[in-house]
């Protein structure tokens, strides 16, 4: 059976049929679209497609070669949120998805576009959780109402990921590797995703983004009664073409108490408009930093090799264990790893004490992180082939669960022509 998600798999997928004019269909999401066509009519209904003003928010890209070349694409790189499928035979269709399977990223969804009217064909692409069906030559409108269809159903699970990072310590360098995590995810993933700075008061990711928004997350939390999409998206401020940024305020010119509840309608709007949210949550233990903890899908912790860090982390870890036990514990990585001169709780210890290993360990390097710092850039735009740009690979990897065991299948003679060409 193949991997590809569908909302409700006891629910068929509908063909797609034209809308009537006064139809309504809801705009799509911040999703990745990636279309493979067969033929150039179709590639252009697609492309049209696009340009409607419901998949304004959706990046679409459309390539050549149907079945085959999507196979070949996704061998060494993460699947969309979306997959279009163009076919001209019933036998393809079928074999192609069996193999496509093999490499795609779980929660994907399939939509195809054939030739063959079959019920039967069309019972065994529902069986296989294709999520659309549609009948060509298709219309532009036909491909807007598939795309948007699959995220406005009354059933359709929210599409956006809220990972939650959070220091275990103060001073441990939490919103540094929060800020690189959601860097990766946008530029090595191509994943649309927003970071969301929780310290009002102290946050740095206006900083370290280079970003200085006359509004944020503050105007947010203060008006909860005006908080929908329109309005969380004028909030936002572009940092690249897949990476936003609600900013904190940063200033004491007043108070930040909050209720328990006071980000949920943010993380709700967030949720609904974005596939990946990136919540930098500062080191403090209050109702509502608890609440976005618990309610986050994935939490990385991160901790430098001390005692009191090794105190916190299990006691964060083991609370929140309890307190989401359906869910898939938090990770954790090890930060500031070999400060000369000073005694450290070394790695197989610390795994030992929390009985599961760190993502990563990420060396103390000051000259780079403090460059990278002072300029308002990520580590990936200063030293792109550091290892500790890897590191943030890994972390994004592990978190948003796209791209782990993606290896691109080399011929058997690569071994020998590596030794050629070393020498």
């Amino acid at each position: 059976m193949i991997s590809y998600s569908r909302e409700n798999q006891d629910e068929p997928a509908t063909m797609a049929v034209a809308p009537a004019p006064e139809e309504h269909i809801a705009p799509a999401p911040r999703v990745s679209v990636q279309a493979f066509c067969e033929s150039v009519e179709t590639a252009a209904a697609v492309q049209a497609a696009g340009e409607d003003r419901r998949l304004a928010k959706a990046h679409l890209k459309i390539q050549m070669g149907g079945v085959v070349a999507a196979i070949e694409a996704y061998r060494s790189a993460p699947t969309p949120n979306v997959i279009i499928l163009e076919t001209d035979s019933r036998s393809d269709v079928l074999a192609g998805l069996d193999q496509l399977a093999t490499v795609c990223d779980p929660g994907t969804r399939v939509i195809v576009i054939g030739k063959v009217n079959d019920v039967t064909l069309y019972r065994e692409l529902v069986r296989r959780g294709v999520s659309d069906y549609a009948i060509a030559p298709v219309r532009p409108i036909d491909v807007v109402q598939s795309i948007c269809n699959l995220f406005s159903a009354p059933e359709a699970k929210a599409v956006g990921r809220i990972i939650a990072v959070v220091g275990a310590k103060g001073g441990v360098g939490a919103s540094t590797i929060a800020h690189n995590v959601a860097w990766a995810i946008a530029r090595d993933l191509a994943l649309d995703s927003v970071v969301a700075d929780l310290d009002l008061a102290f946050g740095t990711a206006g900083l370290d983004y280079n970003q200085d928004p006359p509004q944020g997350i503050a105007e947010a939390v203060f008006s909860p009664e005006r908080v929908d999409t329109a309005f969380v998206d004028r909030l936002l401020s572009k940092c690249t073409d897949h990476l936003s940024l609600l900013a904190a305020p940063a200033t004491l010119d007043r108070v930040y108490d909050f209720g328990v509840d006071a980000f949920d309608a943010i993380f709700d709007t967030l949720r609904s408009t974005m596939p990946c949210i990136v919540l930098d949550v500062p080191h403090q233990w209050t109702g509502w930093t608890k609440r976005a903890l618990t309610n986050a899908d994935d939490i990385l912790i991160v901790a430098t090799p001390d005692l009191a860090n090794l105190r916190n982390t299990k006691n964060l870890i083991d609370l929140l264990k309890a307190a989401r036990p359906n869910d898939r514990p938090p990770l954790y990585c090890l930060n500031q790893v070999g400060v000369p001169k000073r005694p450290e709780i070394s790695t197989s210890e610390f795994a030992k004490a929390i009985e599961s290993q760190p993502i990563v360990s990420i060396p103390f390097d000051p000259p780079m992180f403090g460059a990278a710092a002072n300029n308002g850039q990520m580590i990936a735009e200063i030293a792109a082939n550091h290892k500790t740009t890897d590191m943030f690979l890994q972390i994004a990897q592990r978190l948003t669960g796209r791209g782990e065991a993606k290896k691109a299948k080399g011929s058997f003679l690569a071994p020998l022509l590596e030794k050629l060409l070393a020498k």
